[in-house]
């Protein structure tokens, strides 16, 4: 008894020397079963709350500001031309992108909708038809960029080579005008072979009538005069018949005919018959829904983007001017039937050749 009192006191004696050392106990700890070890030091880790994200990033994001604006500011300062080309370049890249954004808009409407690309409104339809032509420009500079290190090369062919590799949102004001005459000047030297042509067909026309009345309109417009409504609509059995009709048409004359609407004419006839039916039928439509809505719906800027869609330079024509002349052009195309686009497409020519302020 006396000894195991003895071994008692000496055991109680020894605990309590440990519980004083701190650094034992937590050496005991780890063979305590239920009780987690911490190391020495350790502290709680307090996640951050949402208030304090949102303080980062807009930190971050003042900072990038301001960052961007002395980036800009000394741009501007150095180089002044550089930093008049990036600005343009990064606001042609928003407002492709807003084009993107509504174009996507409209394209999921129509799919929930259920309804076809002619049963748009006019804005609807011209925007869709832009874009197309603006991303598949855009596109191609993108493919030609993909190899390794070709960005840089892009960069200088846009700089070199705005026109032919920028769509209408990478140019500037000047630009933009000088750019338009250009493509016009160009689609203005096929007028003389579509003249010509017309010519050439006529012997193969059945009617003694048709053949003098587009014998007098070739040399009308041939003079410098501008046709009236009725002696373009008089032609319209000689274009939904051979030999003017749009599937009886020769390469020769496709070729003449894609230059005048700015396509390619190097591509194969079927191929050349192809694009010439798609991009006719859609000024057609665009015809349609433009006279649902009214000319004087539209604006300055509006007006003149169509007139030149239609052949006519409206750069150096007054609102007015375009106008009138718009609205002889939907006069034509509005009483033409699918089989007499070819009409439509030779309009192209007939009605803008000699309009007022155009000769050059």
């Amino acid at each position: 008894m006396a000894l195991s009192r003895v071994c008692w006191a000496r055991a109680a004696l020894w605990g309590s020397a440990l519980a004083r050392r701190p650094g034992v106990t937590r050496e005991l700890q780890l063979f305590r079963p239920g009780v987690a070890w911490r190391a020495p030091g350790s502290s709680k880790i307090h996640l951050s709350s949402k208030a304090e994200v949102k303080s980062l990033i807009s930190y971050v994001v003042t900072k990038t500001k301001a960052i961007n604006g002395k980036y800009h500011a000394f741009l501007n300062r150095r180089f002044p031309r550089v930093y008049l080309l990036y600005t343009i370049f990064m606001k042609g890249l928003q407002m492709l992108w807003a084009d993107a954004k509504k174009a996507r808009r409209i394209k999921t409407n129509m799919w929930k909708q259920n309804i076809k690309f002619h049963q748009l409104s006019y804005r609807e339809m011209e925007h869709l038809r832009q874009f197309r032509r603006d991303i598949t420009k855009f596109f191609f500079l993108g493919v030609i960029s993909v190899p390794p290190f070709a960005n840089y090369l892009v960069f200088v062919l846009m700089y070199l080579f705005p026109r032919q590799l920028l769509v209408q949102h990478f140019w500037t004001p000047e630009q933009k005008v000088d750019f338009l005459d250009v493509y016009h000047g160009l689609r203005k030297q096929s007028h003389p072979d579509v003249l010509h042509y017309l010519e050439k067909g006529i012997p193969l026309i059945p009617d003694a009538g048709l053949q003098k009345h587009m014998t007098e309109l070739c040399t009308k417009i041939k003079r410098g005069t501008h046709p009236e409504i009725h002696e373009i609509l008089a032609l319209r059995e000689c274009f939904s018949n051979p030999p003017l009709g749009l599937d009886q048409l020769q390469a020769f004359q496709m070729k003449a005919l894609s230059r005048a609407m700015l396509l390619t004419p190097y591509l194969p006839s079927v191929l050349l018959r192809y694009r010439l039916r798609t991009h006719t039928t859609v000024i057609h439509q665009l015809d349609k829904a433009l006279t649902k809505l009214g000319i004087g719906q539209l604006t300055a800027q509006e007006v003149k983007s169509a007139c030149y869609l239609r052949g006519l330079n409206s750069n150096h024509i007054a609102e007015e001017r375009c106008r009138t002349w718009l609205g002889e052009w939907l006069r034509i195309s509005c009483s033409l039937k699918e089989a007499e686009l070819s009409l439509l497409l030779h309009n192209l020519v007939l009605l803008s050749t000699n309009y007022t302020g155009t000769r050059f």
